[in-house]
Order: C-alpha cells, then structure tokens, then sequence
C-alpha cells in the first residue's frame, strides 16, 4: 500500500506534458540546419506539439544527421527512420513516385502563393497520399524557394551563355531533359558535393535556391547569381507506416491539420525571405542580376512540360491547378 500510495504521488509530481507525450518522432532532413527546410520542420513539429496536446514530439535533426535524402527514404520504408523532410525531387528517383515531377516542371507555377494553394489542397493530399504505396505517409510540404543560377565564372546574361555549363543537376530524367534543353552540360552529384565541386572547377555552375546558396556558404565558392525562378523546391513531410500506425486517430488527424498548416505557413515564410536573403548574398559579394531573355529559356524548356504532362494523369492536373497551360 504504501509502495502504490508513493507511485501516485511521484506520478502525481510529474509534469502533465511528460505524463501526456506518448510518442517521440525523430525527423531528419539533408539541408544545413541553417537552411529555411530545418527552420520549416521546426514550425511543423511545433503545430504537431500543439495539435496533440503534447502527445506526439517532433525532434528534428538537420546537417544530414540521419542521412542523405536517398539514405533518408530508404530508411523511411523500412521503418529505421521515423521521419523525414526530403526534397520532392528525389522521390521520382528513390521511390518511382512519378507525380511529384509535377512540381518541378520548368516555368509552370511562378508565385509562391499559387504553389501554397495548390499543395494545401485536395489536390495536394492526392500527391501526398500516393506515397502511401511506398509505406510512407506523406503530410505536407515545406519551400526552400524559387531556383536559380550559380555560376563559378563570369554571369550568365542571355540563354545562350547557359551553353556547355557543366552544371550540377539532381541527377533524374526530369532535370537531365530540362537542362539538356537549356544548353548546359548537367553533371548528377549529391548535394554535399558541391561546394567542393565549384571551389575546384569539377562544375562551373549549379541551379539551386537563394536559401541553399546562403545556408551551406556556396557564396566563398562561387559569386554570380542569375535570377531566373525556373522552378520551385518543396520538401515533402514524410512520416514511416511503421511510425504512423502507432498513432492514435485522433493524433492522426492532429498531425494531418498540423501539416496542412505547416504547409501554408513555410510557403509565406519562404516568399518574406527572399528579400532579406538577396541582401545578405550581396552583402558578401554575390553579384545578382537577371537574365535579358528569360522568354527564350521558357521556350526551350517548353516541350519538357508537354512530354511530362503525358506520364501521369495527376501531374496535368496539377500543371492546370497552376494555371500553366493546357
């Protein structure tokens, strides 16, 4: 008796959100921790914290900590990783989940508000739900911001100054097709590669987001920014079937509404930054400037989007959400 009556006082005398955490989740991602992806996981895990009444916790873990984003799917669908916010490109390439192409087809979507009302609708759950498939469930997206282009050496002003570029590229079909068009010669290499790779001349330039240039200091690598907004770059919020089936419903449904939230939040937080962002690259003696062709870069891309459109039903649905053409 006196054994029970000491347990519930030191139950009792615990707080009520260690009581209430049933679940811890460890998400990683393969930015910087600097990036604006660990700054959006951080915002979902704080929705998820509130949402639960603090029975689910969200630990995130950037600097590629848990892995690459490759080594972070993988482990996703066989239950060794909880969580995970990895770049939509990579999921073609990983997990031949075809749709997400839709988000990175060149010059289809060029505010970051119609992106946002787009993935936080219908339309974005049927492109998160596919992964279900994967033994993963998708719950929302976080933005890293409009792509661009870095370049080791001289600007690129004109479309055709793009030509024989070697160029990283995340190496699927989507981007290869893309910037063949373009003119560049694309070189596939991990993303943890590329600083070293423009400091040595192993590429001359890579297409990446402000975000990325200022988070893993390319800015020391290399120093000519052209302005050409080709594409978004979400990161989707991933949980493991092993992990979500843990939860109750009612988490669930906490965790679905903390992502749409999430979601919409990371998208304006995005589009405030890129401002303070451009102004901190010049500051450390990045050039920007825009190209004086833009519509010439559109129109070679152009026939990618017409072939992509015709590889899954859902991404001419979404290429019409965005208003981008028939």
């Amino acid at each position: 008796m006196k054994h029970f009556l000491l347990t519930t006082a030191l139950v009792c005398a615990m707080p009520a959100a260690a009581l209430a955490q049933d679940v811890t989740i460890k998400m990683g991602h393969a930015a910087s921790s600097k990036h604006i992806f660990h700054t959006g996981l951080e915002l979902f895990a704080e929705k998820v914290a509130a949402r639960t009444e603090g029975r689910v916790a969200v630990e995130v873990y950037g600097d590629r900590q848990l892995g690459d984003d490759k080594e972070l799917l993988e482990g996703l669908q066989i239950g060794l990783i909880d969580g995970a916010l990895v770049s939509s490109a990579t999921l073609p390439l990983v997990l031949n989940a075809a749709a997400f192409d839709a988000l990175q087809l060149p010059f289809t979507v060029g505010e970051y508000d119609q992106i946002s009302a787009v993935l936080t609708s219908d339309l974005g759950d049927r492109l998160l739900d596919t992964l279900a498939e994967k033994s993963i469930k998708g719950l929302g997206f976080i933005e890293a911001g409009q792509r661009h282009f870095l370049t080791a050496g001289d600007a690129v002003a004109s479309t055709a100054d793009f030509e024989g570029l070697k160029t990283r590229i995340v190496p699927i079909p989507l981007h290869k097709a893309t910037w063949t068009s373009i003119g560049v010669n694309p070189i596939g290499m991990a993303y943890g590669e590329v600083y070293s790779a423009l400091e040595t001349g192993t590429i001359d330039a890579v297409e990446i987001n402000l975000s990325s240039i200022q988070s893993e200091s390319l800015y020391d690598a290399a120093s000519n920014v052209t302005l050409t907004g080709h594409y978004f770059w979400p990161g989707v919020i991933m949980l493991s079937d092993a992990v979500w089936s843990r939860l109750s419903a009612e988490d669930q449904e906490a965790m679905i509404a903390a992502g749409h939230e999430a979601t919409s939040e990371a998208y304006a937080m995005a589009a405030a930054q890129e401002a303070d962002t451009i102004a901190f690259l010049e500051g450390h003696g990045v050039t920007i400037s825009e190209l004086s062709d833009l519509e010439v870069m559109q129109e070679k891309t152009a026939q990618v989007v017409e072939d992509w459109k015709a590889k899954d039903p859902l991404i001419a649905e979404i290429i019409a959400a965005f208003g981008a053409g028939s």
